[in-house]
């Protein structure tokens, strides 16, 4: 069965996008330095990644004396619903509603069945 490409990018592509999204365009050295805060790379795996999301339509590239710049075709309000349809489909059946409920739910304090297990556990190890 052929694998259908994800409208969610990856995270280092994620993080290409948000640097350019930020940017407004820019060329790989450009977002070499702004990825590099929270991911120190190689402006080779920069500029793989940022062709990567030409190929993907995701990004526009145009020459620019010897270099390319590049700039985002996706808004990140594009992306951030790939993102919740991706999750909707795959954790509540497409149900925004069971979504919502989900989010609404009062974190759940820690159980009997944790303290019970541990108590199981202490008595297992002796």
């Amino acid at each position: 069965m052929p694998r259908t490409a994800r409208e969610v990018p990856p995270p280092l592509e994620l993080l290409c996008l948000q640097a350019l999204w930020s940017l407004g365009e820019g060329n790989v050295k450009a977002v070499r330095q702004i990825v590099a805060q929270s991911r120190p790379l190689a402006y080779t795996t920069i500029m793989t990644v940022l062709d990567r999301l030409v190929r993907k339509g995701m990004l526009a590239r145009r020459k620019l004396g010897r270099s390319f710049t590049y700039a985002p075709q996706a808004t990140r309000d594009t992306a951030r619903r790939a993102a919740v349809r991706e999750l909707l489909d795959g954790y509540f059946d497409g149900s925004e509603e069971e979504l919502l409920q989900f989010l609404q739910r009062r974190p759940e304090e820690p159980s009997t069945v944790t303290a019970h297990t541990a108590d199981r556990i202490d008595t297992v190890l002796l």
